[in-house]
């Protein structure tokens, strides 16, 4: 009764939420210097033209009749069309979810799995010449700027030695279905991968020392030592469930993110997702699309938001839903 409660209310918290985020951003795209109907006539359009385009896409009403509008569409489930391609904005997003659910999950997988390995293992070594350099590299690691990196790694990994392709998701002549398929795939995904898994690597160790290094000290932790449990026992069934917390804090929330999270990695590997898609959008003032971006990472925000509250009630029994 209780998990059924918490559910019902958070369901109840989303309407807010999305109604919050499609104002902001539908007033503030509509502020941004720029006509719409003319990103989408082109250079010298006819004025007859431009009006008519303005009418068709009701351009042409005021900014609170328009945003009105679409809220009503959306309340009915429409994201509305696209300005750009003039197809449906939830049949485009759909075509896009697929590439980018596959570079960020295999970027956070591996940050996530590997970062808080690292930092757990530093921590049980803090103040040592080890904990010293690998931590000096998490910081160095996480204040990269993403696309800086995918541009180094462009032009050592793909220019000067030509091991992985520097763009595309698949080679430009096609490969057959199949296992083949599939491996071209991964060999486009290993260059945007590493750039974005570098980046969130060095916040999970720092995250995951931290959070161990303050398990550590508390006094269950001395107590099940002096009883004489194993360091093994300890460190898995005391320290981890405590200490994994903040982690899975930052793991949710980049999980909310994750449309929008990989943008300049998408655009610098000209990776095929939902980030690529957004900067394209903003360029072209497409607005039905940028805001049903938005609208679809609000969902994913209050979803991911959900799923950490879930996790922390299993990790730690003094976490009430």
């Amino acid at each position: 009764m209780r998990l059924r409660r918490f559910l019902v209310l958070r369901m109840i918290q989303l309407v807010p939420v999305l109604l919050v985020v499609v104002v902001l951003n539908f007033v503030l795209i509509h502020l941004a210097p720029g006509d719409v109907a003319l990103a989408m006539a082109g250079e010298n359009p006819d004025p007859v033209y431009m009006a008519a385009i303005r009418e068709r896409f009701g351009l042409d009403k005021p900014l609170h009749v328009q945003l009105l509008t679409y809220i009503a569409r959306i309340a009915q489930g429409d994201l509305g069309d696209s300005f750009r391609s003039r197809r449906p904005v939830t049949e485009t997003l759909l075509e896009r979810v697929p590439a980018t659910l596959l570079l960020v999950a295999t970027a956070l997988a591996f940050s996530s799995l590997l970062g808080t390995i690292v930092g757990t293992w530093i921590a049980r070594r803090a103040g040592g010449g080890l904990d010293v350099w690998v931590s000096g590299l998490a910081v160095a690691s996480y204040s990269v700027p993403v696309f800086w990196l995918g541009l180094m790694l462009i032009l050592f990994l793909a220019i000067r030695v030509p091991v992985f392709p520097p763009s595309g998701m698949m080679s430009v002549t096609g490969v057959a279905p199949g296992l083949a398929r599939w491996l071209d795939i991964l060999h486009h995904l290993v260059l945007p991968a590493l750039a974005l898994s570098t980046v969130w690597f060095g916040q999970y160790v720092r995250i995951a020392r931290s959070s161990v290094l303050q398990v550590l000290s508390e006094d269950f932790v001395t107590t099940a030592r002096a009883i004489g449990y194993p360091e093994r026992q300890v460190l898995f069934g005391h320290v981890l469930p405590n200490a994994m917390l903040p982690v899975v804090t930052v793991l949710g929330l980049q999980l909310g993110l994750v449309l929008a999270g990989a943008v300049l990695t998408e655009t610098v590997f000209a990776w095929p997702g939902l980030g690529q898609l957004v900067y394209e959008s903003i360029l072209a003032r497409d607005t039905p699309l940028i805001v049903g971006s938005y609208v679809v990472m609000g969902v994913c925000v209050v979803a991911a938001s959900l799923l950490v509250d879930l996790v922390y009630a299993a990790l730690d029994p003094r976490v009430e839903l």
